[in-house]
């Protein structure tokens, strides 16, 4: 809740104030993307191996204090405290794949010139931007931004990060954390409030903005960062499927459905919203996940596997869906509107849900998710496609599994599990679509804050010196000659199929060769 210039953080669980934040205006912001792009030089300057140690000091610090920042996270969230130190875990396994992986990524390599510039000698490297602004989410107020902030800061860049209004203590604890390592260097900075703050960091002399939120904000947080031809990273939720084939371990699948429906309270940009069940074994899916779903509850109560919405009108989105499910003629096996609360929302199970019903069509980011009877799995692609959203997908399979996974449009797929992709730090992490763009983790995510650095050097004199207006034409043929020995062989050429004589005489007008014979 925003009064003025102060900001307070309520936990949803219990609507008490947890924190109080000072909100940054645009002149803060600016004053602070220019202490960040001082302390840039400092960072870049340091190398590979100074930052890798200063990272790995940072990722001791977030692991001897996990409990403590994962309490943070409960109170702004309500998410239960294994939840959050799940994230915080996750978070700093990335931190320590940056630290021994950004020099071999991103570091000088040795190019081929080519034969045409043999006497050159051609590298490339990977430099950092500069300044790189972050505008994180409320879901996972700690591994999902840090999948821009580790990656950055391993690329060499200083960031300035706007964690969402819902959980600023988690920026606030985050930054101060590298602080203690580096007191005297502004390499992560919090700016605190809400759209206005957000737009004066797209406004402000940053390098780059990643941006994880809503389509709908995505387009203004572009509209605003073009402004200034500010590149931009934008992850922007799903409509993630599950596909379960006729094959499959159907206990094992419905226990991933479960977690990747129900976990973090269905507030996951990965979580499983629809899934597609051939027909052989749909009946015992639903079994098997009506009876998982039936064990799962929402509260504050020490056995409660969730918590709260911690956006309270995202409550709202999922009341509609539900009752637009259900009054389309769609069944909820488990759950249903009375499951929908002022703060908790229950587990949700719908079938026989029409594909163009708002359940289907739009992320509803809740503990709810419809289940489709298929033929075949060729159905279930389909299905599976027809969205605007492009980002995670799972496949449970025993002999189809690398195929199906290839031919759902997504950026990622875990084939017999959920979100697996997600915890594995070499893999990119992005969507296509209205999911967005730009990729964080793996090499793909260190590249993504830098940009490439080409380099050519003369070794010899050319024989061919291309370069020049002395070039005489006993050169040109040469280097005509040169080409075609090398890209105009007779082999490279397309193979055109010999015509019988007969269609030539006739395509000559001639008509076909009589026969001398009566």
């Amino acid at each position: 809740m925003t009064t003025h210039d102060k900001l307070e953080s309520i936990n949803p669980a219990t609507g008490d104030v947890v924190g109080i934040h000072t909100v940054d205006d645009t002149a803060s912001v600016d004053a602070a993307v220019a202490r960040a792009r001082e302390a840039s030089h400092w960072w870049a300057g340091l190398g590979f191996d100074g930052r890798a140690e200063v990272l790995g000091q940072w990722r001791g610090v977030l692991t001897r204090r996990m409990a403590q920042l994962g309490d943070v996270v409960h109170q702004e969230t309500g998410k239960p405290h294994g939840d959050a130190q799940l994230e915080i875990g996750l978070a700093i396994d990335h931190l320590a794949w940056i630290g021994s992986h950004a020099g071999k990524v991103l570091g000088r390599r040795r190019v081929s010139p080519g034969l045409l510039l043999a006497n050159q000698a051609a590298s490339v490297e990977y430099l950092p931007l500069g300044v790189v602004g972050v505008i994180g989410p409320w879901n996972y107020p700690v591994f999902t931004p840090m999948g821009s902030i580790a990656y950055a800061l391993g690329a060499g860049n200083a960031v300035v990060f706007k964690p969402s209004e819902l959980t600023p203590g988690v920026g606030v604890w985050l930054a101060e954390s590298l602080r203690e390592v580096v007191p005297d260097r502004d390499l992560l900075q919090v700016v605190i409030g809400g759209g206005e703050t957000g737009a004066a960091l797209c406004r402000a002399d940053i390098d780059k903005l990643a941006f994880t939120g809503s389509t709908r904000t995505a387009k203004v947080v572009m509209a605003t960062c073009a402004e200034n031809l500010t590149p931009v990273l934008i992850e922007a939720g799903g409509k993630d499927a599950m596909l379960v084939d006729h094959d499959a371990d159907v206990d094992a699948a419905a226990d991933a459905a479960a977690w990747g429906a129900f976990s973090n309270a269905g507030q996951t940009c990965t979580g499983i919203e629809r899934i597609y069940v051939h027909d052989r074994v749909h009946d015992r899916f639903v079994a098997e996940l009506t009876r998982r779903a039936g064990t799962i509850h929402a509260g504050t109560d020490a056995e409660a596997q969730l918590g709260p919405m911690t956006m309270p009108s995202q409550v709202d989105v999922v009341r509609r869906h539900v009752e637009d499910a259900l009054a389309r003629g769609g069944r909820a096996v488990v759950g249903g509107v009375d499951a929908v609360g002022d703060r908790f929302i229950q587990p949700t199970v719908l079938v026989d849900v029409p594909e163009d019903s708002a359940a289907i069509r739009e992320e509803t980011f809740g503990p709810t998710v419809t289940v489709r009877r298929v033929r075949d799995m060729d159905e279930a692609v389909e299905l599976a496609n027809a969205t605007r959203y492009g980002l995670g997908a799972s496949v449970f399979s025993a002999a189809r599994g690398p195929e199906l996974a290839r031919r759902l449009r997504s950026g990622m797929t875990s084939i017999n599990s959920v979100i697996s992709f997600a915890a594995v730090p070499g893999l990119p992490f992005g969507g296509v679509g209205d999911s967005g763009f730009g990729r964080i983790h793996g090499p793909d995510g260190l590249k993504e804050f830098t940009y490439a650095k080409a380099v050519t050097r003369v070794r010899f004199k050319p024989v061919l010196n291309l370069t020049t207006f002395d070039r005489t034409p006993e050169q040109d043929s040469a280097m005509a000659s040169l080409l075609t020995a090398l890209h105009g062989r007779a082999t490279q050429l397309p193979k055109v199929p010999r015509r019988p004589i007969a269609t030539l005489r006739e395509r000559a007008g001639r008509g076909p060769r009589q026969s001398g014979r009566s």
